[in-house]
């Protein structure tokens, strides 16, 4: 036959839409044309799975080639279409029956020499493509282990386009090796804990409670006080990942290409920490053509730490707000709008001054402190539960604290029982954490004693805390009355998250 079809995958963010893949041979003198908004590198596909083909003993069709990707409409880019547009070809030219074509999606890159290379997005592709009706999937024996976690699917992975051409001609399924799972290293190092971060113990509370309810944290003091060390740990005492968080997760990092091999599904909350010069793309995504996922969508469901925070740009740091408060980015191009998940708890820290030095040691005058710390916006700061200043620690205290501080391991079973605490008294609502529910929704469904309230009101009538200052106040408040076991918070909570809010709890 001179036409055939085939099936493949468009990535747009972590979305993937169904294209078709058709092959037209033609009279006329040799060539390939290639049409359907393909990027740059998919219109090098053409010399690439000609070499493939050559190189895998299969026969080249003579004369005008058409290849077209339809939706002609949708932006089409990356070299996953190679093994699609080959088994169309070779389809058309008759060296390989169409029946095992009719209703498979093909995601793979071709080398020169015929090998199917693994590809980025091959979950999120499968998964969208799976909820479109399509069943059957042909994958790289590099993607294999990524695309067997999308259920109720049959996935056949080829090491090679011989492979393929073999299972096409009603060969068996191609046997892969199973993929080696990370090494253990028996090294006798137990990995980050909480009790490591001595003589902050205001600063290890915070650590629990922001991750018990879920919320934001601002750490401020000089170098050595224990803020990255505190960041490093709050993923410790999180809860491992829900199969439909580690789901999302492991998309978003299928995407921007960050799955280690042999280890295909993330369970664990990430940990992303940009470096200060990022820009603003890097942390919010975007770039040429296909838009990518920035630091926001790679710490979704986890922590974006931002260290050194005033040396980040203003208009960096402020790009925050909108994911903080909607949990995606929305990316606007001239051809299409890419959305990114990015629900994520926001960790800073920051030097007090700009010298960074401790103590008397410091020589900046006021006003240069006041400037270096405006560069964090009020509107962000507000968005940000919890206020931690951490102050340098004496040897004595170092000492005195040991036996005070509590591993991640018994720090992590109470945020369990207080997240648990969480889930059941937000059951029948869309949200499982205290720091996710809408103020409005918090005050009418889950009201509080109005003697609780008596700190928030004297704080907002004297112009200390705002509107949305009192609803992150009383948010920490459940939190605390979770952790504590209490039905409702009381006027201790309240005050104490008055506290954490607005920085004073030290």
């Amino acid at each position: 036959m001179s036409l055939s079809r085939t099936y493949c995958v468009s990535l747009l963010g972590v979305q993937g839409h169904i294209v078709e893949v058709e092959v037209h041979l033609g009279g006329g003198d040799p060539g390939v044309t290639l049409v359907g908004l393909p990027d740059a590198a998919l219109r090098e596909a053409r010399d690439r799975i000609r070499a493939a083909v050559a190189n895998s003993s299969e026969s080249w069709p003579s004369g005008q080639i058409t290849i077209s990707l339809s939706p002609a409409s949708l932006p089409k880019s990356g070299s996953l279409f190679d093994l699609a547009i080959a088994g169309a070809v070779l389809s058309a030219a008759g060296e390989v029956p169409a029946d095992r074509l009719s209703d498979a999606v093909l995601l793979a890159e071709l080398g020169l020499d015929g090998r199917a290379r693994p590809v980025r997005g091959v979950l999120p592709a499968m998964a969208s493509a799976a909820d479109q009706g399509f069943k059957r999937f042909v994958v790289a024996t590099g993607n294999a282990a990524e695309a067997r976690l999308v259920p109720e699917v049959e996935v056949t992975a080829v090491a090679d386009l011989a492979q393929l051409c073999d299972w096409l001609r009603g060969g068996d399924e191609p046997e892969n090796p199973a993929e080696p799972g990370p090494a253990r290293e028996e090294t006798g190092d137990r990995g980050p804990d909480l009790a490591d971060v001595l003589g902050q113990p205001v600063a290890r509370r915070a650590v629990e409670i922001a991750a018990a309810g879920g919320h934001n944290l601002m750490m401020l003091g000089p170098p050595g006080t224990g803020k990255s060390l505190l960041a490093e740990r709050l993923p410790t005492v999180l809860p491992a990942l829900s199969s439909a968080e580690a789901l999302e997760t492991t998309a978003i990092h299928s995407v921007a290409g960050l799955l280690p091999p042999g280890a295909p599904l993330v369970t664990v909350p990430p940990f992303a920490a940009p470096h200060h010069t990022s820009s603003r793309a890097s942390i919010i995504g975007g770039g040429h053509g296909n838009p990518r996922p920035g630091w926001v969508s790679k710490a979704h469901h986890g922590i974006l730490f931002v260290d050194e925070a005033p040396q980040f740009g203003r208009g960096v740091l402020d790009s925050l707000r909108e994911p903080l408060e909607r949990g995606e980015v929305v990316i606007a191009r001239a051809s299409s709008t890419v959305a990114f998940p990015a629900r994520f708890q926001l960790v800073m820290a920051a030097n007090p001054c700009p010298c960074a030095k401790p103590g008397n040691l410091c020589s900046c005058p006021a006003g240069d402190r006041r400037r270096y710390l405006s560069r964090l916006s009020g509107p962000l700061l507000d968005r940000v539960d919890l206020k931690v200043d951490l102050q340098p620690v004496a040897r004595a205290e170092l000492l005195a604290d040991r036996a005070f501080a509590e591993s991640s391991e018994t720090v992590a079973a109470r945020v369990t029982q207080a997240r648990s605490r969480a889930r059941e008294r937000l059951e029948h609502t869309p949200w499982s954490t205290n720091a996710a529910i809408p103020g409005a929704r918090l005050r009418r469904d889950f009201p509080v004693e109005q003697s609780a309230l008596r700190v928030l009101g004297r704080a907002m009538d004297r112009g200390q805390i705002s509107a949305r200052g009192v609803d992150r106040a009383l948010r920490v408040a459940w939190t605390l009355a979770d952790l504590a076991g209490r039905d409702r918070p009381g006027e201790e909570e309240t005050a104490y998250a008055y506290a954490l809010w607005s920085g004073r709890a030290w």
